[in-house]
């Protein structure tokens, strides 16, 4: 271990966490794995099940101590008549009894997972049908999972509830960036590290990603204030929206007859994320703060025990009082002295260096940096408000990686003096350091394989001794693939049920960011119609310049100039059309050459770009 990982920590002793993660205990899967229809596995809680021991010296046993508590495994009654699976995925899954059946709340990532916790529940509660669906927010681990409780024979009048803007925000994330973010999260979340002490041991906001099939079912129910009340299979729910949080669509909401108030990722027992390594567009920290501050006053009395999507409740009012106060805080302070101190001339860096939290945030288990970290939001934050680039014009057109590498290399002598110099800087406990020159030296000749190997050393170093899950992933995933080349990104499974849930625009914008401009630049303007018969809809789209738009019209509107090509179809028939199925069936007026030519320009996304290699 290359740090003194205890120091700072609260004290060991303290059970609280251990209590309420086991309280409410119905029954666990047996065993804990679950497999798609083809006998593969997607998740495998019981792989963990060496977490059972000892923190060993491979592991900083602030974060052993937050895996031991997110791999309990079960259904868990959280109050009467509301209960969760946790354990089963990365988040949780709430269900909550209701007139006729039941409600989900974030089923999860996976369907096969979403049905094998739904058919734990029901094992254990009764057949109940699925009545209601929520989403907390647009993260796909909150609502992947759908058609595993809500097959589509059984979708007919059972209301989805989503926080408003919920269906852009999660497409644009997981459709738009898709492909490079899956890629980062492949590195963030440690997806090919073997689960073991020296290997993974968790993402300090659970364990793991599932790799089932993820869907999407479109809400039918906006939430679009809060205050909104709204009564599902009759089961009352008061609402409150807070946007730019956790997520740029996402909601707290509190059953009053049961007293149970759901925080959705808003607050959970982890300092999170003001921007996640794998990319996304960066969170407000004060607007974060002040809907925690709001739900204080708002929510008043009327909740007995709080829950999240992750990990455990928290029980009693006065300490769930307590545990949004001090995440309030939390927020407030990050963002707040970052921006002091930015205004003092620091740039991010310095600050992450500088900034401590409070002794009695810092000894709080739940504001432990397990997923989001201290140094990283503090950059987070100085990005929202003034971006990469820190004022200094030596860095306002640097070298890209590789061309910078180079002439490292050349300026400390070559690859044998700065081999020698990382080594010394290793040895003598600056990892960080060791690490920055040797990336330099592999970045400089991938083909050095001395290099690579030093550096994937250091990097096993650095993860072993970080309190940090996504760091540790990273550096661990870092380390491995140095080693042993890039390996797949897939971190899920078949996005297909998702993509079935795109709208038009959705869809065409997805083909838009595939588009190769260069090359396309070089076509004469292109314009094919598409009339959407479901919708009774034009769809106009314009190839031009090297950037493919599009737009929605009434279907009485024949825009100028005359369109080349006219495609009339359904939706399904186009979803079909856009992922390979041809033109079979569907209605052509004009050129069908045109498709062909603009099908030529859309790009499929590398899944396996270099990160840690050039």
């Amino acid at each position: 271990m290359d740090a003194a990982p205890r120091a700072g920590l609260p004290p060991f002793e303290d059970r609280t966490d251990f209590e309420n993660a086991d309280r409410g205990f119905v029954a666990a899967l047996v065993p804990g794995v679950v497999t798609d229809g083809d006998g593969r596995v997607v998740w495998d809680g019981d792989a963990y099940g060496f977490l059972d021991g000892d923190c060993p010296d491979t592991a900083h046993p602030g974060l052993w101590r937050q895996s031991q508590l997110c791999a309990r495994q079960g259904l868990y009654e959280v109050t009467e008549g509301v209960y969760q699976v946790r354990g089963l995925d990365l988040a949780n899954m709430t269900l909550v009894e209701g007139r006729d059946g039941v409600l989900v709340v974030d089923p999860l990532i996976s369907a096969e997972c979403a049905a094998a916790a739904l058919a734990l529940y029901r094992h254990h509660r009764g057949q109940r049908p699925v009545t209601g669906l929520v989403y907390t927010h647009c993260h796909v681990d909150h609502f992947g999972g759908a058609r595993g409780v809500l097959p589509l024979e059984e979708e007919t009048g059972v209301p989805v509830l989503a926080p408003v803007g919920f269906l852009e925000h999660a497409v644009s994330e997981n459709v738009f960036a898709g492909p490079a973010m899956a890629r980062r999260a492949a590195f963030m979340h440690g997806t090919r590290l073997p689960k073991a002490p020296d290997g993974h041991i968790g993402t300090g906001l659970g364990m793991t990603l599932s790799t089932g099939t993820v869907t999407l079912i479109p809400p039918t129910l906006d939430i679009t204030h809060t205050g909104q009340r709204e009564t599902v299979d009759g089961v009352p729910i008061v609402f409150q929206l807070t946007p730019d949080t956790e997520a740029p669509a996402e909601m707290n909401f509190l059953f009053p007859e049961r007293r149970a108030l759901c925080l959705a990722e808003n607050v959970t027992h982890t300092l999170h994320n003001i921007l996640t390594p794998r990319g996304a567009p960066v969170r407000d920290a004060r607007a974060w703060s002040r809907h925690l501050d709001e739900a204080i006053d708002l929510f008043g009395d009327a909740y007995d025990v709080a829950f999240a999507s992750h990990h455990w409740p928290t029980w009693g009012h006065e300490n769930v009082v307590g545990l949004l106060a001090e995440q309030r805080d939390l927020y407030a302070y990050l963002h707040d002295q970052t921006l002091r101190l930015l205004n003092s001339g620091l740039t991010a860096a310095e600050i992450a260096e500088e900034l401590r939290l409070p002794p009695a945030l810092e000894g709080a288990w739940h504001a432990r940096g397990y997923y989001g970290s201290l140094n990283h939001n503090v950059k987070a934050v100085s990005q929202r408000y003034l971006g990469w680039y820190d004022g200094n014009p030596a860095h306002l057109w640097e070298h890209p990686p590789t061309d910078l590498a180079r002439r490292y290399v050349e300026v400390a002598g070559g690859p044998e003096a700065m081999r020698a110099a990382a080594r010394r800087y290793a040895d003598s406990g600056d990892l960080r350091f060791a690490a920055t020159l040797l990336n330099h030296l592999v970045f400089a000749d991938p083909a050095d394989e001395e290099a690579k190997e030093l550096l994937a050393g250091v990097y096993v170093r650095l993860g072993h001794g970080a309190e940090n899950g996504p760091w540790r992933n990273m550096y661990l995933t870092g380390a491995l693939e140095l080693r042993e080349g890039a390996g797949s990104a897939r971190i899920v499974g078949d996005t297909a049920g998702m993509t079935s849930a795109l709208t038009v625009s959705m869809l065409l914008d997805a083909i838009a960011v595939r588009i190769d401009g260069p090359r396309a630049a070089k076509e004469p303007r292109l314009v094919i119609d598409l009339i959407v018969i479901d919708e009774q809809r034009r769809h106009r789209l314009n190839l031009e310049h090297g950037a493919l738009t599009h737009r929605s019209l009434p279907l009485h509107r024949t825009p100028k100039p005359h369109a080349g090509l006219t495609l009339t179809l359904t939706r399904p028939e186009l979803l079909g059309l856009l992922t390979g199925s041809g033109l079979a069936g569907i209605e052509t007026q004009g050129d069908r050459g045109l498709l062909k030519r603009l099908f030529s320009y859309v790009t499929r996304p590398d899944q396996e770009f270099a990160i840690v290699t050039p």
